[in-house]
């Protein structure tokens, strides 16, 4: 839902931002954007990243209108997000092997098609085994826009600080996609037909990935492979501390998964299934709010500490979704609950960028997609049945079990990231050192 410490090699050496500066001040933004070329592949990936937020909702709004089953609406998104999470683990470690342009350009155009095929066959009402085909394909073959993005700000950018301020960034456009995204397939697939919510994506991703993938000047060089360190070739799940970061963000994608599913269903009992994209666009608006401020400036507290305490927010809020009794309070509970996730996601990104090598940063930031991804499809696949068989409440007790397990598993490994993240600039969403600059945490900015 919503969905390296070492250099990639810069294009650009941009000096940082001042060291302190208020809470919603936007010149941080502006400061990134003005890097040359920064503009122009920020807005291609954000577009190309639009069409992804559509997807989920546009399978659910088709299969849940042509043929009444929460279940197989689940079951489709479930496919389509594995294959997803299958394939940008892959398509990223080529990345990082072979570059952006020559591994994800032709593979944009094949997931671009594929769905294209899933809107042709549910028109014609194909049998529904050829529906899972071809959307297994269009995930398989869509790689992750984000973390390609993320990659080309960390080639770009030299200061951690402006680093930071980036991330914050496509968390933020991450947020405001689905704002935006899911308001216009519910649209689509209400006032037109059913699969009409598929069409839109079809056309922003392939039209982003295009511009995207053809602007040479950013792309990130491929690391030599004798300047690979000697744990490259590591399976990356092994590296230290990763898996838990990974976990919880397989925690959290199940509960993005089964609020996505559960929503459409609450909206549609509560007789107003038209308001379901637009109440998960209030989901991601808190979100997005929560990325933009967190955005705006350095902070002194560590990293690690800052990650669990987004976690726990989410916990300890996730609950409040089950006692809504109608789309506005569903709403304004899904703005409290969204309000942590941007900054959440913000720290993992940071934290990646600590625990593996600058040499498969984009296959660690895409990992992370990975298990978002996974996540989605168990939270839409055990809360399509529970809605199924139970009622959409149940759709929303996945959604707090996944959020009480995800703060569970932050707590935990809270220690082992601390240790491990410990270095002279805190709060460093790269792990990038600079000798000349004063550690954050030695200045005096906010905790």
């Amino acid at each position: 839902m919503w969905g390296g410490p070492l250099f990639l090699g810069r294009t650009t050496s941009y000096p940082g931002p001042p060291r302190c500066g208020k809470l919603g001040d936007v010149r941080a933004y502006l400061r990134v954007l003005r890097v040359p070329g920064a503009l122009a592949f920020c807005a291609a990936g954000l577009m190309a990243r639009f069409g992804g937020t559509m997807v989920g909702i546009g399978i659910v709004m088709m299969a849940s209108g042509l043929y009444g089953q929460y279940g197989l609406a689940g079951g489709l998104t479930a496919s389509n997000a594995i294959a997803w999470a299958i394939g940008t683990a892959i398509l990223s470690n080529m990345v990082d092997r072979f570059g952006q342009r020559r591994i994800m350009l032709p593979a944009a155009l094949i997931s671009s098609a594929a769905l294209a095929m899933v809107v042709i066959l549910a028109l014609v009402q194909a049998p529904l085994p050829w529906l899972f085909v071809f959307t297994i394909l269009a995930g398989f073959f869509q790689g992750s826009p984000g973390a390609m993005v993320r990659a080309r700000w960390n080639n770009v950018l030299s200061s951690p600080h402006d680093l930071h301020t980036a991330y914050s960034l496509e968390s933020t456009l991450d947020e405001l996609g689905f704002i935006v995204g899911p308001v216009l397939a519910t649209l689509l697939a209400t006032s037109l037909h059913p699969v009409a919510g598929l069409v839109a994506p079809v056309i922003f991703f392939t039209g982003g990935a295009l511009i995207f993938y053809s602007l040479r000047a950013t792309e990130p060089k491929v690391t030599p492979r004798q300047d690979r360190p000697h744990t490259h070739n590591q399976f990356i799940v092994l590296y230290a501390g990763f898996f838990p970061v990974l976990a919880v963000g397989f925690l959290m994608g199940s509960v993005f998964g089964s609020i996505d599913v559960t929503t459409v269903a609450a909206t549609s009992q509560w007789g107003a299934r038209s308001m379901a994209g637009i109440v998960l666009g209030v989901f991601s608006l808190g979100s997005a709010v929560g990325g933009f401020l967190y955005g705006t400036r350095g902070w002194a507290s560590p990293l690690w500490k800052r990650y669990v305490l987004g976690v726990c927010l989410l916990g300890a809020t996730i609950w409040t979704l089950m006692i809504a009794p109608n789309p506005l309070i569903l709403g304004a509970f899904g703005v409290l609950v969204g309000f942590s996730v941007a900054p959440t996601f913000i720290n993992a990104n940071g934290l990646i960028g600590k625990l593996v090598p600058g040499s498969r940063l984009t296959e660690g930031l895409a990992w992370l997609g990975t298990a978002i991804g996974i996540g989605v499809s168990v939270g839409s696949t055990v809360s399509g049945l529970l809605i199924d068989h139970i009622s959409p409440r149940a759709g929303f007790a996945c959604s707090t079990v996944s959020g009480l397990l995800a703060l569970l598993v932050a707590l935990l490994s809270a220690g082992q990231l601390r240790d491990l993240t410990s270095s002279p600039i805190e709060g460093d969403p790269s792990g990038k050192e600079t000798s000349n600059e004063t550690p954050l945490g030695e200045q005096d900015t906010p905790g």
